[in-house]
């Protein structure tokens, strides 16, 4: 499963599976407790392949961060948790990027990621890749 179909939403816990679209909003599954809710189109919703971390030269996509730290941890947890003081969670995260920008990226940020990417884990979402790279090679083909 690909970024593209995982959210979070404004004012709920952990992330969420998108499930069907309706005519109002859509419906998500949980990935904390597989609750299903569902959602108006006025919910302040993100979709975290839409997400991007400042560092001091662009913005990097969620999923390259992800994927930076899937790399250095082998595919497992990270050994930091979300809830671990603001220096701690500075350091870890500078080692993941070293360029990341300290000045707009705050600790409550650096918690979402980290908290993303193990909840991430716990399902066995893994795959960081880039969506669609096939079909964005064929639409590119025929233009």
């Amino acid at each position: 499963m690909s970024l593209d179909k995982i959210l979070s939403i404004g004012g709920k816990p952990g992330l969420y599976r998108l499930v069907t679209q309706t005519r109002t909003g859509f419906v998500a599954e949980s990935l904390l407790d597989g609750k299903k809710i569902s959602v108006g189109m006025a919910g302040n919703v993100s979709v975290l392949s839409e997400i991007a971390i400042y560092t001091l030269e662009e913005e990097m996509p969620l999923r390259e961060v992800f994927r930076k730290i899937h790399e250095k941890e082998g595919g497992e947890k990270t050994p930091v948790k979300h809830k671990a003081d603001k220096l701690e969670l500075e350091e870890y995260f500078f080692e993941v990027i070293p360029n990341y920008d300290e000045d707009r990226v705050y600790a409550s940020d650096i918690r979402k990621v980290i908290q993303w990417y193990n909840l991430l884990c716990e399902n066995g979402i893994t795959d960081f890749a880039e969506a669609d790279q096939g079909e964005e090679a064929a639409a590119g083909d025929e233009a």
